[in-house]
């Protein structure tokens, strides 16, 4: 058994693959709009290379999933950073933190040292935590 994809609320895919293919740098995987329900789009995305796991970035639906209040209850949770987070991991954890606040991701924290690693943070339009960091390999 392994890990394929992983999931996080998005409150515009279109807004969200703008900023996960321009900004971060993923490239799409998937984006596939199924008619016969609705015109549900999957839509996934994951760093150049890495084809075997994929962040899924999946609008947060309305009924029949989600009745208006808890649609708007995961719209707002999202927003405030507290549905889920994304760690990625990097050899160069400074590299990509230039690269990246070049191409307009806004950090909330620079690089720092951690027993971990080297680590730092940003969140993405919809307000996911997002993690980068370069391990420590005498860490654990």
């Amino acid at each position: 058994m392994r890990i394929s994809t992983y999931q996080i609320w998005v409150h515009d895919q279109d807004e969200a693959l703008e900023y996960w293919t321009q900004k971060v740098g993923f490239e799409v995987r998937q984006d596939v709009t199924v008619a016969e329900l609705g015109n549900f789009r999957w839509l996934s995305v994951s760093p150049p290379g890495q084809e075997d796991v994929a962040v899924v970035l999946m609008a947060v639906p309305g009924a029949p999933v989600f009745d208006d209040q808890t649609r708007g209850e995961v719209l707002s949770l999202t927003a405030k950073g507290a549905c889920s987070a994304v760690f990625l991991t990097t050899d160069d954890v400074m590299r990509d933190y230039e690269a990246m606040s070049a191409r307009g991701v806004d950090f909330v924290d620079k690089p720092t040292e951690q027993v971990y690693g080297i680590d730092c943070g940003f969140r993405d339009p919809s307000g996911n935590h997002v993690r980068l960091s370069q391990p420590n390999p005498d860490f654990g």
